[in-house]
């Protein structure tokens, strides 16, 4: 799906996705990526079941309120544990299947929130199946 929305000053937004990829300004991702307004992180988990604590840590220099974890084309929680870490540092955690969780990005970009998006994008090996 595309879509389009202004960008607000210079702020990083997620112009069009996919089940394996997403869209930066002009630059196609298709690996899993932390996106907030001023940075593009790589981020090693593929999939929910992949991640663990130590994730966290890059997601978390970035100081957000809120995280978007995008878990790809379905909906599905993390483990009680992971979700526990953003409580304790007071940060959102929001889930939701890739298409909703780039349209909210954007809005909350927007709209000036210290937000990150967390993309988990399959590894190529999975993408074929």
């Amino acid at each position: 799906m595309k879509f389009t929305q202004q960008r607000p000053e210079g702020a990083n937004l997620i112009r069009r996705y996919g089940a394996d990829h997403i869209v930066v300004g002009e630059r196609e991702i298709r690996e899993s990526t932390l996106v907030s307004a001023t940075a593009l992180v790589a981020w090693a988990p593929r999939a929910v079941d992949e991640l663990a604590v130590e994730h966290f840590a890059a997601l978390f220099d970035l100081a957000p309120e809120l995280v978007v974890l995008a878990t790809g084309a379905v909906q599905k929680f993390p483990r009680a544990a992971l979700r526990a870490e953003f409580a304790m540092r007071k940060i959102g955690l929001e889930v939701m299947e890739i298409g909703a969780a780039c349209r909210t990005y954007n809005v909350l970009v927007g709209e000036g929130r210290k937000v990150v998006a967390a993309i988990l994008l399959p590894s190529p090996e999975k993408r074929s199946e």
